[in-house]
């Protein structure tokens, strides 16, 4: 990249300018334009070439720097002072005097909102406004929404046809923000009308001619905004985040003013609106356009919530913002100066290959889909981000439900020209009415997939398994092989992994370690110890399953790791125990690896698997059967620490704390368990203290109560964090710990995870101290 220069027109560049950038500008960023209708088609393809070859780049025409890659973005976020968000609602086209006059003549004050606010303002808004927000307080909102999705296709169900922006995805997402906001349904075309030439007249770019007709809308809108507030004062009581507010002014006046409300009121409705309706005709589009996506979430309703996250993620409703730079500062190796404005390409980022693999591909099982920037990140990231999941869910779920067989038509998609709300104005679609299920299955519309409010979804991304054998091992065991109900290979996995099955539904989800072979690919292998004492899972398998049944698998993932690059190993394994070595040392064996297996039960009748390991590891297998006499000696085994050898193991509680004694003098990294259950138990408030997290990337402060997980503290705070097993078994609720001292109570880190306190499982680890910084 060029250094900075403030010459003009030099020799080389494309077009005659003055540039904060100095000379050249290159070709492409002179020509950059988000107007045209290429970008508005398509915005990660139209800056590919920015994210490949020039990331942070000088617009001419807008008077921006572009920035476009993920990380960079992400980091802008993260420091909302050297990058101040007041310029979010400023008018990207400068408007005509006459225009600025309607405006004024309608006395319109569009103030500070929580989108365009600076610290500390901001924040303190934020607090006081925030619990309307939190998936807690969002789930009474369900049934209303599904009302409402169910009316709007009952009234084009049986026409074959449908124009779905039209005839459903404008409305009910705007009938759903106004019960929100506590508004009455009235005006709505009036609304619908106001909401766009809100959204033209500051992200937009009217022609001269229609500036002033847009100026008008505005204006009626802002006016409008302050009539339904005025009711709203008369009686402030009962729902909606508005009458909330007005009822928060009376206890925080200086937080919560007049003129604050009536910006918010306006701001409040384009923004729970548009921003929704947008992204649920994105996600129709590009779920119709991939027909195999399609497919799998009409057959598997549990793939919903992470199609949303992929579907926000490959495009997004909201496809750029915008940022004030207040001081000098360095980007991705470029110096921009203070003053100068920013155009951020969240749907770029979105597409950006070095955070996400194959980046352009529909991935709707994407592990990590959910780490999209479509709602922002940190202190300003959408405060309605969970509503419009939930939005999202139900139109899909509605649509896959009762119109599997829906197609779309032959059309040429049309955006209207916007830097940063994006969706296509029509979606219009097809089928035959003869094949609709529900007229052959009336009770189809009786029942109602799950929906996740707030926890995004990654680590829970299920799939359909055919069970295609079940043989038993021993009388209380039994080894499932798992397939693919297509055929197709199933994901790769290293040995250690596990898979989460759902034992019945999605409430009884229980791990099992992967005891096949990793290079086949065609199929998954469980062993499954029936325990009656037990919380019910196993049971179930063993008393329900049957060759040819369906089940719902999560994974593989893997937190039990076998470092191939050990050079010697000692596996250590106590009765079902046995199933993630069994993975293990046959990797060992093929990569040449010096080990040794110890494999202990009761009796040998009752160990899974003891003929085939003798088969196969032949002198390196040592068994101990108690009923046999013997015993493993763990202390004999283990007083003395070996170079380059590591030790797995798997088994009971009392025999993995046996173990940990005895491996007490060697490394920290040379041990690793895998653990059946977790010895956490419920909290008792009597035992433990309250505690503070400071979240660094979002600029708050929580407490979390002595009879409080981390977890459930964040979640209420309406901050994304990833979970399953709620035990901290799985590891998947992780977070960063930037400072203070953790009490870890997981059963995932080792030792020197421990000892090094960066990270933690949010689900059942606490402070030791007052207080932990997190970067969340």
């Amino acid at each position: 990249m060029h250094s900075p220069d403030t010459s003009a027109g030099r020799s080389g560049c494309p077009i005659d300018h003055t540039s904060p950038a100095g000379c050249p500008v290159t070709e492409r960023a002179a020509a950059f334009d988000p107007f045209e209708d290429e970008y508005q088609q398509d915005p990660p393809e139209y800056l590919r070439w920015s994210r490949e070859q020039e990331p942070i780049f000088f617009s001419p025409k807008l008077g921006y720097w572009v920035v476009t890659r993920y990380d960079d973005i992400k980091a802008i976020f993260r420091d909302n002072i050297t990058f101040s968000p007041s310029i979010a609602l400023e008018k990207i086209t400068p408007t005509g005097e006459e225009a600025n006059a309607v405006l004024s003549s309608y006395n319109y004050a569009m103030n500070r909102t929580l989108v365009n606010e600076d610290e500390p303002a901001h924040m303190a808004r934020r607090r006081v406004l925030m619990e309307p927000f939190t998936p807690e307080a969002l789930k009474h909102h369900e049934p209303m929404v599904r009302q409402l999705a169910r009316e709007y296709v009952d009234r084009f169900i049986d026409d074959g046809q449908a124009d779905l922006v039209d005839q459903m995805l404008w409305e009910v997402p705007l009938t759903v923000a106004l019960h929100f906001l506590g508004v009455p349904e009235e005006d709505m075309d009036l609304l619908r009308k106001y909401s766009i030439a809100h959204t033209v007249n500051t992200w937009g770019r009217p022609k001269p001619e229609e500036q002033v007709a847009v100026a008008h809308a505005v204006g009626n809108f802002w006016q409008l905004a302050g009539k339904i507030l005025e009711k709203m004062r008369l009686d402030p009581s009962g729902p909606g985040w508005m009458k909330y507010g007005i009822r928060k002014q009376a206890d925080y006046p200086d937080v919560v003013t007049d003129s604050y409300l009536h910006s918010m009121m306006m701001a409040g409705i384009v923004a729970a609106h548009e921003t929704t309706a947008n992204a649920a005709a994105n996600a129709l589009k590009i779920l119709l356009q991939h027909p195999t996506a399609w497919r799998e979430i009409c057959e598997d309703p549990s793939l919903l919530p992470n199609a949303v996250e992929e579907c926000l993620r490959h495009n997004g409703s909201v496809a750029a913002w915008r940022r004030l730079v207040t001081k000098d500062v360095r980007i991705g190796g470029i110096d921009i100066a203070a003053g100068s404005k920013l155009l951020i390409v969240m749907s770029s980022a979105n597409h950006d290959e070095r955070h996400f693999e194959d980046p352009d591909l529909v991935d709707i099982r994407r592990d990590n889909s959910s780490e999209h920037l479509t709602f922002g990140y940190g202190a300003h990231q959408c405060m309605g981000k969970n509503l419009a999941r939930m939005e999202l869910q139900i139109f899909l779920e509605e649509l896959t439900k009762r119109l599997p067989h829906m197609r779309l038509c032959e059309q040429k998609f049309t955006y209207v020209p916007n830097t940063s709300f994006r969706g296509p104005e029509h979606v219009r679609v097809e089928w035959d009415p003869a094949l609709n299920p529900e007229r052959a299955n009336p009770q189809l519309l009786d029942t109602n997939s799950p929906v996740r409010i707030g926890e995004p979804s990654r680590h829970a991304i299920s799939r359909s398994v055919v069970v295609a054998g079940m043989t038993k091992l021993t009388e209380d065991i039994v080894r499932l092989r798992l397939t693919s109900p297509d055929g197709r290979a199933l994901p790769r996995w290293m040995p250690g992994a596990h898979v989460d099955v759902e034992c019945g539904s999605p409430d009884m989800s229980r791990q099992y370690s992967l005891c096949g072979d990793p290079d086949d690919t065609q199929g998954l292998e469980i062993a499954v110890l029936r325990e009656s004492d037990s919380r019910g899972g196993s049971v179930w398998i063993h008393d329900n399953l049957k060759v040819g049944d369906r089940l719902k698998i999560r994974g593989p993932r893997n937190h039990f790791r076998f470092d191939e690059s050990v050079k010697r190993a000692i596996f250590v394994a106590g009765g079902i125990g046995i199933t993630p070595i069994i993975a293990m040392a046959l990797r060992a064996k093929r990569l040449g690896i010096d080990y040794e297996i110890h494999y202990s039960g009761r009796a040998r009748k009752t160990m899974a698997c003891v003929d085939e390991l003798l088969d196969i590891h032949d002198g390196r297998l040592h068994v101990y059967a108690k009923d046999e006499g013997r015993r493993c000696d763990l202390t004999a085994l283990l007083a003395t620490p070996m170079a380059d050898t590591a030790i797995y193991a798997c088994g009971p509680t009392r025999m993995l704390e046996s173990l940990e004694s005895c491996c007490a003098a060697w490394p920290d990294d040379a041990v690793r368990f895998e653990h059946f259950y977790s010895t956490i138990g419920t909290l008792d408030p009597a035992k433990e203290h309250a505690f503070e997290a400071e979240l660094k990337d979002s600029g708050i402060v929580i407490t979390v109560a002595a009879d409080q997980t981390l977890l459930a503290a964040l979640r209420a705070a309406n901050i994304d964090v990833q979970s399953d097993c709620l035990e901290g078994l799985c590891g998947s609720c992780e977070v960063r710990v930037l400072s203070g001292q953790v009490d870890h109570r997981d059963v995932v880190l080792t030792r020197a995870e421990r000892d090094e306190s960066s990270k933690m499982m949010s689900c059942c680890s606490r402070a030791v101290g007052g207080k932990l910084v997190l970067e969340l």
